[in-house]
């Protein structure tokens, strides 16, 4: 199933049921007092948070959604049923924005419920109309409309942890290395064509496809998946050790996430030193204390070919995260 990040649906709540007009039959009276039961009150429209990044995707060819109406009053003074709610699942991180009123709410937790549109009010049966001056009253009132409107949602993912970094700098095989993730591993750009979550001992991580140069203004993938980084709790920055200048790989990078947000920049950064099976540990030492002495960052390195590496480093994005 295609990544689907963005949709546009229409959805509305139910109307309400009418009140009626219905007599209790008595022995002594074909039309006794009055009976009639109200309406039932329509279903709401509810967004629910879930963690599936694919649930958008139930929205890319079906776009319109109503929730049930109510039903009518019944006699004997019975209320009629309420109609069911229309429940939307969405993934946590969407933001959802009504097109005609401009209101925009945000899901950030699992099973956190944004309750869009009330269903219309179940009209009153004519029961509700007796008094001491009309004791057979002949008047009930209709439900109420329910509400709707066109809904944008846009999906940012929320993660713990965020890989960046350019393109086939590792980030797809260190998930896949890290976690149950399957992503697509290749040795051209842009093997990550969507983002892909891994669940790290309790933990989300994020594979942030590939930046390049001018991806803050659209270039490339672009601000489609830069958006993404606004959500994650920390950057792992990939810089592959094959690379003649480090400092340029990473300057790269950071200058797009910097250009698209200062907000960015203020995340806890952490670079990591992938593919050091490609270079010697002498080598590695050297490239390792450049990156530290020219970023201020804490430098971490790991090779999934190694497994003592790829154990280290686990252990220490563990501790990490845990703090």
């Amino acid at each position: 199933m295609a990544f689907v990040d963005e949709a546009k649906i229409y959805v509305e709540s139910g109307k309400g049921g009418d009140g009626v007009i219905r007599w209790l039959r008595t022995k002594e009276s074909a039309r006794g007092g009055p009976s009639g039961g109200d309406g039932g009150r329509g279903g709401d429209v509810i967004l629910v948070g879930v963690r599936d990044l694919a649930a958008l995707s139930l929205y890319r060819y079906e776009k319109k959604f109503n929730a049930e109406n109510g039903e009518a009053g019944k006699g004997e003074l019975k209320k009629g049923a309420n109609g069911e709610h229309a429940i939307l699942k969405v993934p946590v991180g969407t933001i959802v924005r009504v097109v005609q009123t401009g209101d925009e709410y945000e899901i950030t937790k699992e099973g956190e419920e944004i309750e869009l549109f009330h269903g219309g009010k179940g009209g009153l049966g004519n029961a509700r109309f007796k008094s001491s001056t009309n004791q057979n009253p002949f008047q009930q009132t209709l439900g109420k409309a329910g509400k709707g409107g066109d809904i944008e949602l846009t999906l940012k993912i929320i993660a713990d942890a965020g890989l960046i970094g350019l393109p086939n700098s590792g980030k797809s095989s260190l998930l896949n290395a890290l976690t149950r993730a399957k992503s697509k591993v290749g040795s051209y750009p842009f093997t990550t064509l969507e983002p892909n979550l891994g669940e790290f001992y309790g933990y989300i991580l994020a594979d942030i496809p590939g930046l390049i140069e001018g991806a803050s203004s659209g270039k490339g993938l672009g601000i489609k998946f830069l958006k993404h980084v606004e959500r994650t709790g920390i950057l792992l920055h990939l810089v592959s050790a094959d690379q003649d200048d480090l400092l340029a790989a990473y300057g790269e990078v950071h200058k797009e996430v910097e250009s698209f947000g200062q907000e960015l920049t203020k995340k806890h950064e952490i670079i990591v030193l992938s593919k050091t099976d490609l270079i010697s540990p002498a080598e590695r030492d050297i490239k390792m204390q450049l990156l530290v002495s020219e970023t201020g960052r804490e430098v971490l390195s790991v090779s999934i070919q190694e497994p003592e590496s790829l154990k280290a480093f686990s252990d220490r994005l563990s501790k990490i995260l845990k703090a």
